[in-house]
């Protein structure tokens, strides 16, 4: 992550006391309906687990008004610290205000609570993520032709952040015009299909990129670039490595994808729950601003992942099966 916070490299560091009380974590995402998110409450929930701690899950479908209920839920069942995967981090401030009266710490997961005194912040570095999808393309227009920026949802930290990792790239090459720079509600992959719809029929199929800022996004990116014959013609880009994601790089529909640590990143964010839930000293890689003050805040990793890199990215390191990525009969 950028935005004047540096990338630094950084081992947490816990110190449990030694009589530690039984913790209860609320853990909130935003959404399941993404693939990803599956991952990231397995991880978190095993991670607890091994810590001796109890997790109180809920998601909210994109809502704000269901994630304001779920926080007002998870404080009455007595959470000692709750991570929060804000819908919107631009109103999330009154969630830190309510876990605050109770004398609950909130940790920020995966975008930022802004204009509010959070106790940590785990991400990735999404400003990376937009400048090795821009890199990327670039690469494959030879620095030209039109674009499509499908970013997500307004208000969210990461879709900031990753766009302005890809415009960071794109200023620089003054023969690539973007064409259309939109935000999608809820990330939504059949609008991002309906906006490349839009833009192909706008500017009679003269399209040579497209950069979303997740991979349901670029899914439907794909769907749309499909159905006009040009998936394979016309760059394709995502992140989260979603298996549809990776899938349509090895057909040949998609270029290229960003990975994430989700591994790391749940992890992480299970590790310094229930540090600041036991008043435990932890270690941050960077502070960053969030409009209130500066939050520690732990960044995790992010990967190129092309054709090239599938086995060593995808299929060695887990993250997804050989035989869901290739098929049945997939060979080495």
């Amino acid at each position: 992550m950028r935005f004047g916070v540096a990338l630094l490299l950084g081992v947490l560091a816990f110190s449990t006391p030694a009589q530690a009380k039984s913790v209860k974590l609320g853990f909130i995402l935003s959404t399941m309906q993404e693939e990803r998110y599956q991952r990231d409450k397995r991880v978190f929930m095993e991670t607890a687990q091994k810590l001796g701690a109890k997790v109180a899950f809920a998601s909210c479908n994109n809502s704000e008004q269901t994630q304001a209920g779920e926080v007002e839920n998870l404080l009455a069942q007595g959470v000692d610290a709750i991570v929060i995967q804000p819908v919107n981090g631009d109103t999330a401030s009154a969630f830190v205000k309510a876990a605050q009266a109770d004398g609950v710490p909130v940790v920020a997961y995966d975008r930022l609570i802004k204009n509010a005194k959070i106790d940590a912040y785990i991400t990735e570095d999404s400003f990376r993520v937009g400048q090795l999808q821009a890199e990327a393309a670039v690469k494959f227009t030879q620095g030209r032709g039109n674009y499509v920026i499908l970013m997500g949802q307004a208000g969210h930290s990461v879709a900031e952040a990753r766009t302005a990792g890809v415009m960071s790239v794109l200023k620089k090459h003054p023969d690539i015009k973007i064409v259309v720079k939109q935000y999608h509600p809820g990330w939504s992959p059949n609008l991002a299909m309906q906006t490349t719809e839009n833009a192909l029929t706008q500017n009679k199929n003269n399209i040579q990129a497209v950069i979303a800022n997740n991979s349901g996004m670029a899914h439907g990116a794909v769907q749309a670039l499909d159905e006009q014959k040009l998936t394979g013609k016309v760059f394709v880009a995502g992140a989260d490595a979603d298996l549809a994601a990776v899938r349509d790089i090895v057909a040949g529909k998609q270029q290229f994808e960003v990975q994430i640590s989700i591994q790391d990143m749940a992890k992480r964010a299970a590790e310094v729950a229930f540090a600041v839930a036991n008043k435990s000293e932890w270690k941050a890689d960077s502070l960053m601003n969030n409009g209130k003050g500066e939050v520690k805040t732990v960044n995790t990793p992010v990967f190129a992942v092309d054709r090239s890199l599938i086995e060593e990215r995808i299929i060695k390191t887990g993250f997804h099966p050989r035989e869901a990525v290739f098929g049945k009969t997939a060979q080495r």
